[in-house]
């Protein structure tokens, strides 16, 4: 049994084989994660979501704000979240291509999750992962999503500064967007500008947006970037560094935290009761006496 101080103690110093493990034990919930993540101390460590229809540019983008963080001398830890293989549920893109210049810097620690069937875009053990990595020695992390679009609101909840990456040829698929995406970015990108008509298409998104903020809302800025060659990355990091010095109220956050409360108590409930046992208890009971709801009743 590992010592939950002492795993905690070697995450808190940069130990990287530690961290890795523990999220390996988070992830296939074995050994005492549970009690690790009980001792784990507050951190006020700032994440960043980058989410968005898939094709958008979300990893470059994330490379490239990586390397702006690291040219600032900050360490950066990063979370992708993968497609799930239908077969071994791990992560389909694990290589990371677009980010591979990373994998030996030392300021920055790169790890690849499986989304395993979540429809939110996000991993199910992703606020456990995030809070160790808060526990790191990083200055900022980094979070992308699959972008499987509208149910990819879960980010919101959980990133203290929600990007939302689009492409100039999205003007049917944002419609579609206006009520998940749209409400929860903090700063939206359209990227790949040298596209045609990007400068219409930022104009009616910009139209769109203003519904949804009037009042004393801040208004969520609109940024052009060209991630591929490194264009308007300078403006992006500035736009989330100014965000995050800005006190706001994370109501999201609050329904995100209570959802998964409800979650693990849930799951702590049920961890005694298999499919297989239930299955084995409901076929032995006659036909013409079973009742589901005086069956469930047991175990309620």
């Amino acid at each position: 049994m590992l010592n939950s101080s002492l795993l905690i103690a070697q995450i808190q110093e940069g130990n990287i084989k530690a961290l890795a493990r523990m999220i390996s034990l988070v992830e296939n919930e074995t050994g005492n994660y549970a009690q690790v993540l009980k001792d784990l101390p507050f951190s006020a460590t700032k994440v960043t979501g980058i989410t968005g229809p898939p094709g958008a540019g979300k990893s470059t983008l994330a490379d490239a704000l990586i390397a702006t963080w690291v040219a600032a001398g900050k360490k950066v830890g990063v979370l992708c979240v993968d497609p799930s293989s239908p077969f071994n549920f791990g992560a389909l893109l694990g290589d990371r291509i677009r980010m591979s210049e990373w994998y030996n810097n030392p300021n920055v620690f790169i790890r690849s999750l499986a989304s395993r069937g979540s429809m939110g875009g996000l991993n199910p053990k992703i606020i456990e992962i995030t809070d160790i990595m808060k526990t790191a020695l990083f200055d900022h992390i980094i979070i992308e999503t699959v972008g499987v679009g509208q149910s990819e609101v879960e980010i919101a909840g959980l990133a203290d500064t929600t990007v939302v990456v689009v492409v100039p040829e999205a003007g049917d698929e944002v419609q579609t967007m206006k009520a998940g995406l749209m409400e929860i970015a903090d700063v939206f990108v359209v990227n790949k500008a040298d596209r045609p008509d990007a400068d219409t298409f930022i104009r009616n998104l910009r139209q769109m947006l203003m519904p949804l903020h009037a009042g004393p809302t801040t208004e969520v800025p609109v940024l052009k970037t060209i991630a591929a060659q490194k264009q308007g990355i300078t403006e992006l990091y500035q736009a989330i560094l100014t965000h995050q010095q800005t006190e706001h109220t994370h109501t999201k956050k609050g329904w995100l935290l209570a959802e998964k409360a409800y979650q693990l108590i849930q799951h702590s409930r049920m961890k005694h009761i298999s499919k297989a046992a239930l299955k084995t208890a409901i076929e032995a009971a006659p036909p013409a006496t079973f009742n589901l709801y005086r069956f469930v009743e047991q175990y309620a």
